[in-house]
């Protein structure tokens, strides 16, 4: 089974890797926002799994092994695939996931793009007992003004990290209403270089 690779990139794709080791280039599919700042030549350690299905191999990359893990424990829950789960590791952290299952808000799950209510109840029900918060957790517990913050800001096209980043650098100790929550992050997205 491989675990984990070290190597150069010698290809970025769109959602996957070459990575180069020795002179062979295994293709390795990794979370979207594992892309963010690598460049083709740079080295790369990976933590990876390797999913076997009838007619293919894929092998699915993490840079940590906490993500690996949640990725194998969603690949237990009846529909969700790797295609799926990925794209859960691409669009929210594993802490927010974790907060989301440990706190059942099923809404958070089902503004990923492929989980609809249901898939994400199946995940909140199977990982419950699994898929405890670390001990190194500190994220604000998710509430619902968060997710109606979070609603907003998706539906005027920002991602769910990018919703999820704003969220984090509000006050937590203001009870602000839902309206000025969003005015202010729209403010940290005119602030925030890059944007």
């Amino acid at each position: 089974m491989l675990s984990r690779l070290s190597g150069t990139i010698w290809h970025i794709g769109e959602g996957h890797l070459t990575v180069r080791i020795g002179g062979l280039g295994l293709q390795v599919r990794v979370p979207t926002n594992a892309l963010s700042g690598l460049s083709e030549g740079d080295p790369i350690e990976l933590f990876t799994h390797l999913h076997v299905r009838e007619n293919e191999l894929a092998l699915y990359g993490f840079r940590t092994a906490d993500e690996r893990e949640i990725f194998e424990l969603l690949l237990t829950v009846s529909g969700v695939g790797p295609k799926v789960a990925l794209t859960l590791l691409s669009t929210i952290t594993p802490d927010t996931l974790r907060q989301a299952v440990a706190q059942e808000k099923p809404a958070l799950l089902s503004r990923v793009p492929g989980i609809g209510t249901k898939t994400a109840k199946a995940i909140i029900l199977h990982l419950k007992d699994k898929l405890a918060l670390g001990a190194g957790v500190s994220a604000p517990p998710v509430d619902e003004t968060d997710t109606e913050v979070i609603a907003a800001l998706t539906a005027l096209g920002f991602s769910l990290v990018e919703a999820q980043a704003a969220l984090q650098s509000l006050p937590r100790d203001a009870d602000l209403p839902v309206e000025e929550r969003v005015r202010r992050a729209l403010a940290y997205f005119a602030a925030s270089p890059g944007r």
